[in-house]
């Protein structure tokens, strides 16, 4: 199954494996460069089915760091149609994600150093973060400004303009990030937004700005193109649980969201902040339950190391798609392997001919480790 097409509205991805997206910091002024080229196109080399950029914020401030990808000014779209325009020649579906970082913006990067805010002389400088309400994500986290309701319909058409810039750009499927403790995230749980108009409350109340945030998205989209959503199941907080997310997806459904994406965590301090014990696929239940008990396609992330690992996944019913993070930082060839793993390769034949003619040729002539 992992190397079964999968039709999403008007396009087909190849194979069910799925770069998922990861910041790298290397943007100024939130333009792709030479670096995010080289970085993504390497992904589309090796067979993933879809390969996605990081998250591009839809306005300054809704960056997590100065060095994030953005999607707010139509300057940047001739960037990302480089970038496009490679992935889809080596045959991926070419994927962005879409975010505001709310609170959890105006940070140093994740391997800083104590007081350094990004790369030395470079100039970062912080700025005023926003949420839902003034509560900061953690110790060291700035206290934000609350979002008046004015700028919440704001931001929703800014949703809605980065979409179209996407569009523009040729990407094929679009992803909104709505998980880890991100500005969507905030206001879902009742942890980070205790707000007493009507985008806070109960859960409708709650999912009020989230939602809109997505019909802006769905409207600013194309019908013949997929949308992702990414969801944290669980916050981690107590503020919103696996019931909240069956809940949420239902609607996202109704609304014309095609596949939600199953994490977990991240509400308060790093990102990366999980409620759960991190073994081999451990977020693979939640989206087990979010695909059965919403009966929307779901993908699952977290800890998926090699190709029978996916493929039982699949096997179960557990997933529709398999998103790889940092296990294709480390192995760019994943997918690659993972066919030859699964037997659906044996002689190259889905690497590219510059790379698979010469890898074939050299198989026989490899010496038997066993033996010696």
């Amino acid at each position: 199954m992992l190397f079964t097409p999968l039709k999403l509205r008007g396009v087909t991805a190849p194979n069910r494996s799925v770069v998922s997206p990861m910041v790298q910091y290397r943007a100024t002024d939130g333009q792709v460069n030479d670096y995010h080229l080289v970085h993504l196109g390497k992904f589309a080399l090796g067979k993933f089915g879809i390969v996605f950029t990081e998250n591009c914020a839809v306005e300054p401030r809704g960056r997590v760091t100065q060095g994030d990808l953005g999607m707010w000014d139509d300057g940047q779209i001739e960037g990302h149609k480089r970038l496009v325009r490679f992935l889809k020649q080596e045959g991926a579906l070419a994927g962005t994600q879409i975010t505001h970082s709310g609170r959890k913006g105006s940070t140093p990067r994740s391997f800083d150093k104590p007081g350094q805010l990004g790369p030395e002389g470079a100039g970062w400088q912080r700025w005023q973060v926003v949420g839902p309400s003034e509560l900061a994500a953690g110790e060291g986290y700035a206290t934000p400004k609350q979002l008046g309701t004015d700028e919440i319909e704001g931001l929703v058409k800014k949703f809605g303009e980065a979409a179209r810039r996407a569009d523009a750009a040729g990407y094929d499927v679009i992803e909104i990030h709505g998980a880890h403790g991100y500005l969507l995230a905030q206001f879902l749980s009742r942890v980070s937004n205790t707000r007493n108009d009507q985008y806070g409350g109960d859960r409708a109340g709650r999912m009020r700005f989230p939602l809109a945030a997505a019909r802006a998205v769905r409207e600013g989209w194309p019908a013949h193109k997929p949308m992702f959503i990414r969801v944290s199941t669980v916050d981690g907080a107590g503020g919103w649980e696996v019931e909240d997310t069956v809940a949420f997806a239902k609607e996202l459904k109704a609304m014309g969201v095609d596949v939600i994406d199953c994490s977990s965590g991240g509400l308060t301090g790093l990102s990366t902040a999980l409620p759960v014990k991190r073994s081999l696929g451990f977020q693979v239940p939640f989206s087990a339950a979010v695909k059965r008990q919403a009966g929307i396609a779901t993908m699952t992330v977290g800890l998926i190391l090699d190709g029978p690992q996916a493929e039982a996944i699949l096997q179960a019913g557990d997933a529709d798609l398999i998103a790889i993070g940092r296990q294709a930082l480390y192995d760019p060839f994943w997918a690659l392997h993972a066919a030859q793993e699964l037997g659906c390769d044996t002689s190259f034949d889905l690497w590219n001919p510059e790379y698979g003619w010469w890898l074939d040729k050299r198989k026989n002539n490899l010496p038997d480790r066993k033996k010696a």
